[in-house]
């Protein structure tokens, strides 16, 4: 890869990420799997024509260095707004400006950060000048387009995926900015894994942590700058984490899978992770009560009650301690055999009732607590099974009258099922031994 860029017009009192902003495709760490030779963004930077497009990826990861650049390389006049600071007046300048460019032979690329935050109207608005090519539309979003880009506007556009950056990349932006602006620092290996740790990913967050290392560092008159340095000086920096977003979602996925697919340490990580990025932990606990109804169900009964006593362990210790409780009733889970055979009966049987008529309740098992009722014949004949042999009315009927048994709950041969499964296979026996007396 080349040099990250030319430094001979860098503005030395510019932010660091703003000194060390890409020029060139060549110049951008990471999102090779666009950038690199043959890739899409690659291409559309030879080609010479700009497309509307929309970037999709999370924070520092390049969305707007990359809608810059374009405007550069396409000598295209650039205008950006906010979805967050911008409404109907700025989005009307930004038409008039570009109409004015239009005049001038000019073509204009407009930008919009979070694009997601614009509503339904709002975005709806870019539409005829999208396709009218009055401008070259360039949208950013933290979020899923499908979910937060109108359909109409997102089949006007292409849509990239941009990555967090990994570990090695971080490492190479960490050594090249280190290079650029702070040679006169020296980070020991343990200073720079951390701050590499705290950026999670994240290129702007890192350049951020190094300009304050930088200060700190002048302030504290250090030129050595170690892991205790960095422990003492840096802020608390939670991992990137949008409570709202896709990482959320992403996340506790990830941990419902992992508890699924009976790994412990996957299902303690994305735990972790979880609390380390700031999700509450009550959120937590109500996910893993859940998870142990869905996917355990009566295969092991234990996890419900587990997952119940450490949401409420967690009510009367608070954090840190209570989520202690959590995180063994995670590992709990995890290890637990595994039924969703519940689930789907409870669900098949929603599905049937939410599509079918009324069907009385049989005579025989209506209650009869008046005599008029029991001169209707209410209750007649009814089979009290306590009074059975293995207290079982066997061949009896308790569903309503030409209904056929559905067998919505099978249970799994995993766990404690495995023996429900035998009992009903027994009991099953008994009613076709009794109805073909």
């Amino acid at each position: 890869m080349s040099d990250l860029f030319s430094t001979d017009t860098v503005d030395r009192h510019a932010p660091l990420a703003e000194q060390l902003r890409p020029q060139t495709p060549d110049e951008v760490i990471g999102q090779q799997h666009l950038l690199g030779l043959g890739k899409p963004l690659r291409l559309a930077f030879e080609s010479g024509q700009p497309h509307s497009m929309i970037l999709w990826g999370p924070p520092g990861v390049g969305k707007t260095t990359l809608a810059r650049m374009m405007a550069t390389q396409f000598s295209c006049e650039f205008i950006a707004l906010s979805a967050v600071f911008s409404g109907i007046k700025e989005v009307r300048e930004a038409v008039a400006q570009a109409e004015m460019w239009r005049t001038q032979g000019r073509r204009t690329i407009l930008f919009v950060d979070e694009i997601h935050r614009f509503n339904k109207a709002q975005q709806d608005g870019f539409l005829p000048f999208v396709e009218s090519g009055l401008f070259t539309f360039i949208g950013a979003t933290t979020e899923n387009p499908s979910f937060e880009v109108n359909s109409a506007l997102l089949s006007r556009a292409s849509v990239y995926v941009l990555k967090s950056l990994d570990e090695a990349e971080m490492g190479t932006l960490f050594d090249r900015a280190r290079e650029r602006a702070l040679a006169d620092l020296d980070f020991d290996d343990e200073a720079r894994s951390r701050l590499i740790g705290l950026a999670d990913g994240d290129a702007r967050r890192l350049l951020n942590l190094l300009e304050q290392v930088r200060t700190a560092a002048h302030a504290a008159g250090k030129s050595a700058v170690d892991g205790a340095f960095i422990e003492a000086t840096m802020a608390q920096n939670l991992r990137r984490f949008d409570k709202g977003g896709d990482a959320f979602y992403d996340q506790i996925s990830a941990l419902h899978k992992s508890v699924r697919g009976s790994n412990p340490d996957g299902a303690l990580y994305w735990f972790c992770r979880m609390l380390d990025g700031g999700a509450d932990p009550r959120y937590l606990a109500r996910r893993i009560v859940r998870m142990a109804w869905e996917d355990i169900g009566l295969a092991d009964p234990r996890a419900m009650q587990i997952a119940n006593d450490a949401a409420n362990t967690y009510e009367r210790l608070g954090s840190p301690e209570g989520e202690l409780a959590l995180g063994q009733a995670v590992i709990y889970l995890a290890v637990a055999a595994k039924s969703n055979a519940g689930y789907m009966a409870y669900n098949a049987a929603r599905s049937f009732v939410k599509q079918e008529g009324s069907r009385p309740v049989p005579v025989h098992l209506r209650n009869a607590p008046t005599k008029l009722m029991k001169e209707l014949g209410y209750g007649k004949e009814y089979r009290y099974a306590h009074d059975e042999p293995e207290a079982y009315a066997a061949g009896e009927t308790y569903l309503p009258d030409g209904m056929p048994e559905p067998h919505w709950y099978q249970p799994t041969p995993r766990g404690l099922e495995g023996k429900i499964g035998e009992k009903l296979a027994h009991l099953r026996e008994l009613d076709r031994k009794a109805r073909s007396k």
